[in-house]
């Protein structure tokens, strides 16, 4: 059973900073990319920062570049986004996410939901004005 458990969000007053945590149990392979999305009420889902299985490469979303860094830890199964300078449209549910990818894509961290396989269950992150 694959589970990703997300921790680390919560309420911050502009310009401070959050880092929230995801944990992937329940697979076997270590050649899986990471990513983070996030929604907020009355907008689709948006891709925010992707990294490929062994952190070597990276992808963000251009109004978070230079603000978040998506990193990882494979001995601990778990990947990050650190959120700096945070803004009050950074208000959403933030969601992590698992990519089982192929050869192909194992090098290239990909921004598309669908390539996605497993979610989390998302985690509330407020930036109050």
């Amino acid at each position: 059973q694959v589970q990703l458990v997300e921790s680390g969000g919560g309420l911050v007053q502009a310009g401070g900073s959050l880092r929230l945590s995801c944990v992937v149990s329940g697979l076997a392979s270590g050649y899986y990319g990471m990513g983070w999305f996030r929604q907020s009420p009355g907008k689709e889902r948006e891709f925010v920062a992707a990294i490929t299985w062994s952190g070597g490469s990276t992808v963000y979303e251009g109004s978070v570049k230079g603000r978040f860094t998506i990193s990882r830890d494979n001995a601990k199964n778990t990947v990050y986004l650190q959120m700096n300078s945070l803004k009050p449209e950074d208000t959403a549910v933030y969601y992590c996410a698992a990519d089982l990818a192929p050869p192909l894509r194992r090098d290239r961290a990909t921004t598309l939901p669908g390539e996605y396989d497993y979610w989390g269950q998302g985690t509330q992150v407020t930036v109050a004005s």
